[in-house]
């Protein structure tokens, strides 16, 4: 039998995996009501990740990476803007 967690982390890889596709679908849909359409059903599951996440976080099912230091997020930026 499948335990909450089980269930809870199973849903929320679905939906990271589902938003990871959206964004090729977004990307290469040429009618714009079909692109509108999925742009629509993606801000929907990004809505109910971002629940599940905290459902998830909430109750210990989930326990997210350690924060980046201040000075990690300084080099990202850095790099990103240098290869801009």
């Amino acid at each position: 039998m499948l335990q909450d967690k089980d269930i809870v982390n199973d849903y929320l890889n679905g939906l990271n995996a589902s938003l990871k596709n959206y964004a090729g679908y977004i990307s290469e849909a040429n009618n714009p009501g079909l692109r509108q359409t999925l742009i629509n059903l993606r801000n929907g599951d990004e809505s109910r990740q971002r629940t599940v996440y905290s459902y998830a976080t909430q109750h210990g099912f989930y326990k997210p990476p350690q924060a980046a230091t201040q000075q990690e997020i300084q080099q990202v930026q850095s790099e990103l803007s240098a290869g801009q």
